[in-house]
């Protein structure tokens, strides 16, 4: 290891305040140095409930339709509601009526629709033939409440519903629902003329509960979930920051600040700590006004938040919410939540641990069921003429040559059809240009000459850093040839330096141009302008801040179009880091909700979604196979996934902050990981994966045992002085190239 870091070399980038900046021979202080059965379906509906409910949940990842409360009727052991005058009531039955049809035209159901405005005329008619007109009018009030009482199921007794749960299909059902106490003298009802939006009548149609009492009901459903088995406790206390999240929001809605208060001020230090930051946005919210145009609260309230729970921890908390009559959590868990219920033994705290923590909870199982082709594509035939030093047969001892090893196929794109791989016609691919086929050759013969690593033969770091970098370093790329390297600045520049002799130029002017022999070899020689060569070119365009800077081999943008081929729209927050899978079927993007999404190109659909890490992603790369995918977030830790099947099959533990950078070696054996701990950290790929658990039990239920082998799987830790590794890249001989931006203490 000391060896290795003898040979490791620096190149520091100076920029200067005035003037072009200038690249600084190696310095020797900075560099690297050594250092269940997935059957699901809604389960029993507890008897007979009070409330109608028309419920959508979307499938393939989509966000389900929050359940719509239409009525509401006083439970079992309530004050009871007093009969409202006919005159008065009618209008609001009319009203309400016309509100469900709405919902129900919106939602395509027609059938139900019909059913509904048929039996509604029928007790019109009914009405009008019968009586004298006053008797009519109090007629239509009775009829019209009772037809809501059909629609309603009223039924003696408090019950429990079930929440939306996986399996749900796009169809509205009417189903039991229970409702909290209403206060005396009131019958629920909707007013339309102040929100002519059929959803904004049905939210505000929701009853709440005494707020003074909010603080009872979380109590009481903790206690009661702490003082549970072992093997439920842990399931169960997932519903804890959902449900804190949104009594708190309904009671800041309703305008009980002071409630609001004390209920956050008693609970928000029992939350998990990956949810602080969501917490500092939440205690900002103290009155009705603060929530509008909040896009964090926005997502809570327009998004369920998913909870992957067994059958059996499931009918636990329903059997208790209907003994303890606690129809206001009920609510919630139906309005806000959606439970994913498989069958099977319940999950373990650490199983949980490693899938929760994003913005809107786990993923849904059907949301990682669809089939990618992760395989890679055939490549194309191209003949790789021999180097002088192939053609000879003997050196100069006359001896035969030593035949060179086979390369690793790992790293290399297949030669043979993969039957994981899409069809070669899935979606257009340019012809290759002869540019291109050369650039291909060149590839080739450097892989002949590519360094086999492994734990025994590790690479060796060549460190970039950027000082005086007042600019702002924000981004770092480097060429596939590793010839150039670009950083992306604060100022709004794009700074490209030559690391190679070969320096840049500009083309020549117009009337320069006209003058060149078009036909000639070395054409593309001639249009350079040696009196621009230079070590560095600044490239000026934006107007803030560069966040991301990539070289393009070809032609990455359809020019003959000014609007976006594709817009993949599905996250939560801010969209740190994109990167495309070897075949270029399929897009991954990681984002600040701290979910990692894979885009499929063809249709634009989500076809994966990753959940796990505890903070913003902000790092992807793909394994040169196309079979994994390793992601890097705030939280330090680096996630493994098996892209086929959907699971995470690793963790890598060490960085102590943010994981900037990933690369896999060109071979596939090693994975560098990049951190602002000022660190790079090396993996060994080949060992975390070949004990993949993807049996179809595992699948289903999503019981993911990591292995804890971090440190058998560290091979090496390189330490900068004072320089946050922003970049890695591997050369084609599988040399790191490492970059950042020197940071004094």
């Amino acid at each position: 290891m000391a060896a290795l870091a003898e040979e490791q070399t620096e190149v520091a980038v100076k920029l200067e305040p005035e003037g072009p900046p200038t690249l600084l021979p190696p310095q020797a202080g900075d560099g690297a140095g050594e250092g269940g059965g997935g059957t699901t379906n809604s389960g029993p509906n507890g008897g007979g409930g009070n409330v109608a409910a028309a419920s959508s949940a979307g499938g393939d990842g989509g966000t389900p339709k929050p359940s719509v409360a239409v009525s509401a009727v006083a439970p079992a052991g309530a004050a009871p509601v007093p009969a409202a005058a006919p005159e008065a009531s009618a209008p609001h039955d009319r009203q309400t009526l016309l509100a469900v049809l709405q919902f129900l035209r919106q939602s395509n159901l027609r059938e139900a629709e019909e059913a509904l405005r048929r039996e509604a005329r029928l007790l019109e008619e009914a009405v009008a033939g019968s009586g004298a007109p006053g008797e009519a009018d109090s007629a239509g009030a009775e009829t019209a409440s009772a037809l809501l009482s059909r629609v309603t199921a009223s039924a003696p007794g408090p019950s429990a519903p079930d929440p939306p749960v996986s399996g749900a299909s796009g169809s509205a059902a009417v189903s039991g629902l229970a409702t909290g106490s209403v206060a005396p003298g009131k019958v629920g009802s909707v007013s339309v003329e102040d929100q002519p939006d059929v959803s904004a009548v049905l939210s505000a149609y929701s009853q709440q509960g005494d707020p003074t009492m909010y603080e009872e009901y979380y109590s009481g459903l903790k206690h009661f979930i702490e003082c549970s088995l072992d093997c439920h406790r842990a399931e169960l206390s997932q519903l804890f920051y959902p449900l804190f999240v949104h009594m708190y929001l309904e009671l800041v809605y309703n305008q009980h600040e002071n409630e609001a208060k004390s209920f956050f001020e008693k609970f928000h230090g029992d939350q998990e700590c990956y949810y602080q930051d969501d917490l500092r946005v939440l205690s900002s919210l103290t009155k009705k006004e603060h929530m509008k145009g909040n896009e964090t609260m926005l997502d809570f309230r327009t998004s369920k938040f998913v909870l992957r729970i067994s059958r059996d921890s499931y009918q636990l908390l329903k059997r208790h919410l209907q003994e303890k009559q606690n129809n206001q959590i009920w609510n919630i868990v139906q309005e806000h939540l959606y439970i994913d219920i498989f069958d099977g033994m319940p999950r373990s705290k650490q199983q949980i641990d490693a899938m929760v923590g994003s913005l809107a909870g786990e993923a849904k199982r059907e949301a990682n069921k669809s089939k990618v082709f992760f395989g890679l594509l055939k490549e194309p035939e191209i003949e790789v003429p021999l180097d002088d030093e192939d053609e000879e047969g003997e050196n100069e001892e006359g001896k035969p040559k030593k035949k060179k090893p086979k390369k690793d196929s790992i790293g290399s794109k297949s030669k043979k059809q993969d039957p994981n791989a899409p069809p070669q016609n899935r979606i257009p691919l340019p012809e290759l240009k002869d540019s291109d086929k050369l650039d291909k050759i060149m590839n080739m013969k450097e892989t002949t000459k590519r360094v086999r690593l492994g734990p025994d033969c590790l690479p060796s770091i060549c460190f970039y850093t950027f000082l005086n970098a007042y600019q702002g370093l924000t981004a770092v790329d480097v060429t596939d040839d590793s010839s150039l390297i670009a950083g992306g600045f604060a100022d709004s520049t794009v700074r490209v330096w030559s690391v190679t002799p070969k320096k840049l130029r500009s083309v020549k002017q117009a009337a320069d141009l006209s003058l060149i022999d078009k036909e000639s070899d070395d054409v593309l020689e001639r249009i350079m302008d040696e009196k621009t060569a230079s070590e560095l070119k600044i490239l000026y365009g934006h107007s803030g801040p560069v966040y991301g800077a990539s070289f393009s081999p070809d032609r990455l943008w359809a020019t003959d179009h000014y609007q976006p081929l594709r817009i993949f729209a599905g996250h939560l927050a801010d969209v740190n880091c994109t990167r495309f899978h070897p075949n270029s079927n399929y897009v991954a993007t990681g984002s600040a909700d701290r979910t990692v999404r894979l885009w499929d190109v063809l249709n634009g659909n989500c076809v994966r979604i990753f959940t796990g890490h505890k903070g913003p992603i902000h790092s992807l790369t793909f394994s040169p196979n196309g079979r994994f995918l390793a992601t890097g977030a705030t939280d330090g830790r680096v996630l493994l996934w098996d892209i086929g099947h959907g699971l995470m099959v690793g963790e890598l533990k060490g960085h102590t902050d943010t994981v900037c950078s990933l690369r896999f070696s060109r071979d596939g054996e090693i994975l560098a990981s990049g951190s602002m701990d000022n660190t790079v950290r090396l993996w060994d790929a080949v060992k975390a994966f070949e004990d993949v658990e993807t049996d179809d039990f595992t699948t289903a239920t999503g019981h993911i045992n990591l292995p804890e082998n971090s440190q058998e799987l560290l091979l090496g830790t390189y330490m900068t002085k004072s320089t946050p590794v922003v970049h890695l890249h591997f050369t084609r001989r599988n040399l790191v190239l490492a970059a950042g931006a020197y940071s004094p203490q």
